[in-house]
């Protein structure tokens, strides 16, 4: 079976608002309308999509698996059409840009902004997401620079690497706060809000844990520091967290502490072995390469 696009169109639209009433006001259809291309397009799959349950959609396992497909191809056509509109009105350049999220709420738009300033007629697309996709869109051409955890999944990649150090952010009440340094045997029992155990810095910590014979005490998981970062504010645990949340955050209910042993996180600025870099790229490659070696060398300095 070949899909219509339409159809594409109202599931990936389903997806991403979570409902048909949202996906017909994103589309500008009715909801019948919606209801009616997403059967269509599961009765030509012949594959369950979603599953009904008092009057909400809950997505079956196929249906995440193709909405990675559906959503590469929609943020392709975006694409398009902005490059269409940057023809239409004589823009000179574009920025294209994807960050983990880490940096997104801080380093990057600070630095995109910095750059900016003075290129008026230079438009930015900048996207946060993992980093597994930043690498995906990039390879495909879909964002011209990428900044994303290591390692790499693609051949077709160009990388710069980096190395962070992370760090234990705690309340500024804990106990322990007092301390420059922390180690496993100075937080025996002290409860940790932790990232998934497939992250790279997650496997580090415990680790370290494990070396020095003292078990983690992980009492919350989450997928974002930032999140950690919250659950650290409301007194739930530490975190170890990367060195960027300075760049976001002043909060000053929260402390940062050093890690002994280092728990480093790595990281890549990438770009396409098969795509030609703009002008405008390699301006903020520049900017960007710069502000990110500051960082390591500096962590804590805000950039």
């Amino acid at each position: 079976m070949k899909p219509r696009f339409r159809q594409l169109e109202a599931f990936h639209a389903i997806m991403v608002s979570g409902t048909v009433t949202g996906a017909a006001e994103k589309l500008g259809i009715s909801q019948p309308g919606i209801s009616n291309l997403l059967s269509q397009l599961e009765a030509s799959s012949e594959i369950k999509l979603f599953e009904r349950h008092n009057g909400r959609l809950i997505p079956t396992p196929e249906a995440d698996i193709l909405f990675q497909e559906v959503d590469t191809l929609m943020r392709g056509l975006e694409r398009t059409s902005q490059t269409l509109m940057d023809l239409q009105s004589n823009r000179l350049g574009q920025l294209q840009v994807a960050s983990q999220h880490s940096l997104s709420f801080g380093f990057m738009p600070r630095l995109i902004s910095r750059f900016a300033t003075d290129r008026p007629d230079v438009t930015v697309s900048f996207q946060a997401q993992y980093s597994g996709k930043i690498q995906e869109w990039v390879a495909a051409g879909l964002f011209e620079i990428g900044v994303c955890e290591a390692p790499l999944y693609h051949d077709n990649l160009n990388a710069e690497l980096f190395q962070f150090e992370t760090f234990l952010a705690l309340h500024k009440a804990h106990p322990l706060a007092e301390y420059t340094v922390l180690t496993p045997e100075m937080l025996r029992g002290v409860p940790f809000v932790v990232m998934s155990p497939q992250h790279p810095t997650q496997r580090r910590l415990r680790q370290a844990f494990d070396d020095a014979g003292v078990p983690i005490n992980a009492r919350v998981h989450s997928h974002l520091f930032k999140n950690l970062l919250s659950f650290v504010k409301q007194g739930m645990g530490v975190a170890l967290v990367d060195c960027f949340v300075s760049d976001y955050d002043d909060e000053t209910d929260v402390v940062l502490r050093r890690f002994d042993p280092k728990v480093p996180m790595e990281m890549a600025v990438v770009t396409s072995k098969s795509r030609q870099m703009s002008r405008v790229g390699h301006d903020f490659m520049d900017l960007l390469l710069a502000a990110l070696h500051l960082k390591a060398n500096n962590p804590l300095n805000r950039a």
